[in-house]
């Protein structure tokens, strides 16, 4: 396994890469959060999704993008809730990755692929069972090739609780890892999408959820759901109380979030991970990342980047006629340990 980084200050900037400068055009968390799914294009960096059988007998769609050379290291990539494998930070990613001859291999949770799953069950932000497949399989097919892993949002957390998870387990490829915009406290989460501009995001997640939730009870009539209480969802607590929760095998919404949450499992990972996360962020209250600080702060293995700006999955720099977007310089900077 690699060394594990200093921890570095959440304010201060790292000596060895440029401070994150945000685009003055785009103030405020709400502005740079909406600009990467609206404002920016990009043509796909992925050359082919692979369909893999997985252990409960569904299949599991993986983008893929080969490296330079068969050596060269492999970025593994988990998404955000309801992302794609056009989501503008995963292509740019992919081609950050693709500049400097690594492969790409991303997995899109079970429905983000455009298909309802063979089993009742569909994804969820603690579900870390199918990236832990991923993982060793990617490292079962190339022993000794460097794995590189970035969660996004939803996919951080995933990614952060999978890392606790495995400890000192995790397999011996895995050398790097990032989360961006992790949502350590799902609870404090679900809350403050119910606050002011961020409901705006709570009821774009919702109404598409929705749309999927009836159409595994469609696909599988016998699912115990109350179709009343999820008719009338309007809020992630509401939707994850009586879907994500009971299809899922916890209590609710309250026992899902504290059995998911990623801040609970900081202080066991053992690879070198870079949190980074915006103060302003809409969709955590800040109080959180003050207590991920103090969790971070016990533990070698993990480096820190909170920075005031930049909004959720933001982090757009320059000028409107030429932006540019500090995740695909800083991650890959990160993963390869600059």
């Amino acid at each position: 396994m690699t060394a594990p980084r200093t921890h570095k200050s959440t304010e201060s900037p790292l000596s060895n890469h440029p401070t994150f400068r945000p685009a003055w055009w785009l103030p405020g968390p709400h502005a740079p959060t909406i600009w990467g799914k609206f404002g920016r294009r990009l043509p796909d960096a992925h050359d082919r999704i692979e369909r893999w059988p997985a252990p409960d007998g569904d299949t599991l769609s993986v983008a893929r993008m080969d490296a330079a050379s068969p050596d060269a290291p492999l970025l593994v990539l988990f998404h955000g809730l309801e992302g794609t494998v056009r989501s503008s930070y995963a292509q740019g990613l992919m081609h950050a990755a693709k500049a400097r001859g690594w492969g790409v291999a991303m997995l899109l949770w079970r429905t983000c692929d455009g298909r309802l799953p063979d089993v009742p069950r569909l994804y969820h932000s603690g579900e870390t069972s199918d990236p832990d497949f991923v993982i060793r399989r990617l490292a079962a097919d190339r022993p000794g090739r460097p794995l590189l892993l970035v969660g996004v949002s939803l996919g951080a957390n995933v990614l952060v609780k999978w890392l606790g998870e495995q400890g000192e387990a995790a397999p011996r490829e895995v050398k790097r890892a990032v989360a961006v915009s992790t949502p350590f406290d799902l609870a404090a989460g679900s809350r403050n999408l119910e606050n002011g501009l961020a409901r705006i995001y709570a009821r774009h997640f919702v109404r598409s959820l929705k749309r999927k939730a009836w159409a595994a009870i469609t696909k599988f009539p016998s699912l115990a759901v109350d179709r009343r209480r999820l008719t009338a969802a309007l809020t992630l607590w509401e939707f994850d109380d009586v879907f994500t929760g009971p299809l899922h095998g916890f209590a609710g919404a309250t026992d899902y979030y504290s059995r998911s949450s990623s801040i609970g499992f900081l202080d066991r990972i053992r690879v070198p991970t870079l949190l980074l996360s915006a103060v302003n962020d809409p969709f955590l209250p800040p109080v959180v990342l003050d207590r991920v600080r103090s969790v971070a702060a016990g533990n070698p293995h993990l480096e820190i980047e909170f920075t005031p700006g930049g909004g959720h999955v933001g982090w757009v720099t320059g000028h409107p006629w030429a932006p540019g977007y500090y995740l695909d310089a800083r991650v890959p900077n990160s993963l390869a340990g600059v």
